[in-house]
């Protein structure tokens, strides 16, 4: 059984722990309130941008883009977001793991040399690493605090990508939020873009169109893809801090739990000490 000195050492270190968990929680929360408000404003945006951009599409099936271009799939670019630090359960792991099954699919489909990653956050550039793709750029910059421009730039880069036929599709790995609780990982194509509406968006939207489709959409099929980038990284700051909130809360629910079975655990010895030395007293008065 552990000394009281032991018992009251691991007391303090439990608390000690606690009071850094509760302050990262309220750090994450803080963190979180912003991130939610910044998706829930800029994601309704981009998604009906992206539904006018599905009609005028889909009313045309004769619009030719570059954006739009299947191709025989030869060359694969996988880009998965993650965070640039831990201590936010399984956000990271749950990305590496999607990222590493596309990896393995499409090495064993077209040829490791034939499928480039794209890491962008630390946690996963670290994890693809260890399976021999290396960045030719650092873009942990854009986890954090990415800004609109730094989004434009990465998209752009992308864009190029797919344009000068250096890979045939790209896919986007990351967490979306749908809740505090709950973050669903998502693999999506990001390029060649697609001609399908979803079931309740069947009926195509009539627009009036000026000056015509093909300015209209010369403008508007680059602004979506930019669009699109920023809302990613929006969406897995939001899914970081949810994350990274619900575990710090845990952690501290943990720490209260185990307080209290030591606190219980230190009196029963601190009474059993008093009792022996009233014993003892006792035994030594007669």
């Amino acid at each position: 059984m552990a000394s009281l000195k032991e018992i009251k050492t691991r007391i303090s270190s439990v608390d000690s722990t606690k009071k850094i968990t509760s302050a990262m929680k309220m750090v994450a929360s803080a963190k979180l309130r912003k991130a939610q408000k910044n998706i829930e404003t800029f994601l309704p945006y981009e998604q009906k941008l992206n539904e006018m951009l599905n009609c005028f599409l889909s009313a045309d099936k004769n619009v030719k883009s570059v954006y739009t271009e299947q191709r025989e799939l030869n060359r694969i670019a996988i880009v998965a977001v993650s965070s640039n630090s831990s201590l936010c359960g399984a956000f990271n792991s749950t990305v590496i793991k999607k990222a590493s099954q596309l990896i393995e699919r499409y090495s064993q489909l077209l040829g490791k040399e034939n499928v480039e990653v794209i890491s962008v956050g630390k946690k996963i550039t670290d994890a693809v690493k260890k399976m021999g793709f290396v960045n030719a750029e650092n873009y942990d910059y854009l986890v954090d605090k990415p800004t609109y421009d730094d989004a434009v730039s990465f998209a752009e880069g992308l864009v190029t990508l797919f344009a000068e036929k250096k890979v045939d599709q790209i896919i986007f790995v990351y967490q979306h939020f749908k809740s505090t609780a709950v973050q669903q990982i998502v693999d999506e194509t990001y390029l060649p873009l697609s001609l399908s509406l979803s079931e309740e968006k069947k009926e195509t939207i009539e627009y009036i169109l000026e000056p015509n489709r093909e300015h209209i959409l010369a403008l508007l099929l680059p602004k979506v893809l930019r669009l699109k980038v920023y809302t990613i990284l929006l969406d897995s700051i939001a899914s970081e801090q949810a994350a990274r909130t619900l575990a710090m809360q845990i952690a501290t629910d943990n720490a209260e739990k185990l307080l209290e079975e030591l606190t219980i655990q230190y009196n029963k010895g601190r009474q059993q000490a008093i009792t022996n030395e009233l014993l003892d007293i006792m035994g030594g008065q007669q």
